[in-house]
């Protein structure tokens, strides 16, 4: 049985990095972008392949490169505030500037009516745009320079394990992506909070780290709960985040001490007393720290590593509802859904 710690990102003299596709300079990654490269860029959520979100060619190989449905939207990133309200929504309601000016540059993503500038394969035939400022420097830095917005789905397979470190790009994408601007590990470790501002009253689309409580303080108001008529958002299709492996979602660590017929990868706090000592079923356990903050940093690490251990399945302990839990509990029920 073997246990293992969170993913640490690597040093990139090691060699664990193939150099020639990897940079952390933002005005490469931004001429490589104006170009009508792909180019993954860190930030505080996931890893993001970026293109040109005016540029048809570079987004039909984005989409191609992923095996992305051309009818699921992508989120356009942006430099700052400034640009945001520069047409790529038709309209900026109050509701966009509120949560902007408390949550932006950060993990929250807002679903407006499309302005002129994105081009309309980033919006997956919607007519809406998901809009996002990145809480990190080096990104914003490259989308600055490279003049435009950039359309950045998660930087890997569609469907599959969402990429938290430059190294899990290149290990799924390899030479199909053009460069890869290293920002070391994400902090955040799942998607943003999506929030759709294009009905009648705001509503959470997909839960992150920006939880409801936080949105309503800033708006003055309750959202609503009603998801009839929702436009179709980034990651909210059934099944989603999947590792290759079968996943089983459970609520405690008994359910899978019990499991004695499987071969199991375990997610699950390494210092719960019921696993001392630890099943000899369980072939690794995944520590998934005891805050749910730790456990969304580590998930995607956490699930790649299970994939490779052997097992004949993954269990996830799930953690307990409430704030950022709710977006882990999200992505591991996605996860576990039957793949289509």
């Amino acid at each position: 049985m073997r246990t293992s710690k969170p993913y640490r990102h690597p040093n990139a003299a090691s060699g664990c990095h193939d150099t020639s596709v990897i940079t952390h300079t933002a005005a490469v990654a931004a001429e490589a972008l104006r170009a009508g490269k792909l180019v993954a860029l860190p930030t505080e959520t996931v890893y993001g392949l970026g293109a040109d979100a005016t540029n048809a060619d570079a987004l039909a190989r984005l989409y191609a490169v992923k095996g992305r449905p051309t009818d699921h939207p992508s989120i356009v990133h942006l430099a700052d505030l400034v640009e945001a309200r520069a047409g790529w929504a038709s309209s900026w309601p109050e509701s966009a500037e509120r949560l902007a000016e408390a949550f932006w540059p950060g993990p929250l993503t807002m679903i407006l009516p499309a302005g002129s500038r994105p081009d309309p394969a980033t919006l997956g035939g919607t007519g809406t745009v998901a809009l996002r400022i990145p809480d990190c420097d080096v990104t914003r830095e490259a989308i600055r320079l490279s003049g435009t917005g950039i359309a950045a789905p998660s930087a890997n397979r569609f469907g599959r394990v969402s990429p938290t470190t430059a190294q899990h790009v290149l290990d799924d994408l390899g030479t199909d992506v053009d460069l890869i601007l290293d920002g070391g590990p994400c902090s955040v470790g799942v998607e943003s909070t999506i929030v759709d501002l294009t009905g009648p009253a705001p509503r959470v689309l997909r839960p992150g780290a920006i939880i409801t409580e936080m949105l309503e303080a800033a708006l003055g108001t309750t959202l609503s709960t009603s998801l009839e008529t929702a436009p179709r958002a980034p990651g909210t299709l059934a099944a989603h985040y999947a590792p290759r492996l079968a996943v089983a979602v459970i609520d405690t660590v008994d359910a899978a001490i019990e499991m004695t017929g499987l071969r199991i990868a375990l997610l699950a706090d390494a210092s719960d007393w019921q696993l001392n000592p630890i099943p000899s079923h369980i072939v690794m356990l995944l520590d998934t720290g005891t805050s749910s903050a730790v456990y969304a940093e580590r998930l995607y690490a956490l699930l790649r590593e299970a994939d490779s251990s052997g097992a004949d399945c993954i269990v996830a302990v799930v953690p307990p509802p409430g704030g950022v839990g709710d977006a882990v509990r999200d992505r591991l029920t996605r996860a576990q859904a039957p793949k289509r």
